[in-house]
């Protein structure tokens, strides 16, 4: 890293509010998300490592998926959370390289994750003779290690070009979290270009796993609708739709917290869109997952009924 850039030994984040009242609510209402998403994603790995039943495939994906959820948001809300109660903005240099590190890391494996559950649930309903053969528990394995490793290789290149650019435009980073945008602005040499050409080849990158998703949908609901009973096509869908679901709230969020058009873009309005990205999706993904899947809340209940 640069010697300019390693000057800056702290960053000032942004905070939600101006007052001290409305610092200890963010922090009260960050905290109850917060353990929201301890609570749902912890009980769903225990849940699918303590149930047998559960050993298959679908639900040794959504297991990383929890995992990778527990990440990502323990990266960014305790931070946040700690500024707000001790009413300070700092984030020392370590600690926002780290944060840009485990943010993206965490949610492009997400993404690559996410694509695999798609392959996942593909196979499962349009070639369900060949389910076993082609997702057997080795190439489970390897799918699950080639998305977590294509974050990490993700977060080093972008991690490690970010942070060697000189900054000599302050130290305030608008957002509640570091992020490589908001890093970005601070900079004052052009090579910020070689960031925005990987970013440029993550794009793509993203968009042909978008491709790879949305094909595999239009293959299964094809597959589903020429399901004869419609007591199968519901349970083909009630395997699909929580996906569907995780898939398009991720989507949505991310896609619009970075190509929102400049013109509606405000430091509120960011605020706001950050949080929907980096904070919700973790929070609300178990919920989605545990409403229609009837055979997770079962195993559940009687890990809930064990305990107790």
């Amino acid at each position: 890293m640069s010697n300019s850039s390693s000057s800056v030994s702290q960053f000032l984040l942004l905070p939600f509010a101006d007052t001290q009242e409305l610092q200890l609510l963010h922090f009260c209402l960050f905290l109850g998300i917060y353990l929201a998403a301890l609570l749902g994603n912890g009980l769903i790995i225990i849940t699918i490592a303590c149930d047998h039943r559960l050993h298959t495939p679908m639900y040794f994906f959504l297991l990383n998926l929890s995992l990778l959820d527990l990440g990502s948001i323990s990266t960014t809300v305790p931070k946040s959370m700690s500024n707000s109660l001790w009413d300070t903005r700092d984030i020392s240099y370590t600690g926002c390289v780290a944060q840009v590190f485990f943010l993206y890391f965490l949610i492009p494996a997400e993404y690559s994750l996410l694509t695999v559950m798609a392959y996942d649930r593909y196979v499962a309903i349009c070639h369900p003779l060949h389910y076993g053969t082609l997702l057997g528990s080795r190439a489970c394995v390897h799918m699950a290690a080639a998305a977590w490793a294509s974050g990490f290789l993700y977060s080093v290149l972008h991690t490690a070009n970010t942070f060697s650019l000189p900054l000599c435009k302050g130290n305030a980073v608008d957002q509640f979290f570091c992020e490589i945008p908001q890093i970005l602005k601070l900079s004052c040499s052009h090579a910020y270009l070689r960031e925005t050409g990987l970013i440029v080849v993550s794009v793509c990158l993203c968009f042909g796993c978008f491709v790879f998703i949305v094909v595999s949908y239009v293959q299964i609901f094809r597959a589903v609708l020429r399901i004869p009973s419609q007591q199968g096509r519901h349970k083909a869908f009630s395997t699909c739709l929580p996906h569907l679901a995780v898939v398009s709230l991720f989507l949505s969020t991310v896609v619009f917290a970075h190509l929102k058009p400049p013109s509606i873009s405000s430091l509120f309005l960011d605020l706001v869109v950050s949080f929907l990205y980096s904070v919700f999706p973790p929070a609300v993904n178990p919920l989605i997952y545990s409403m229609r899947n009837q055979e997770l809340k079962d195993a559940m209940r009687k890990l809930m009924t064990g305990c107790f």
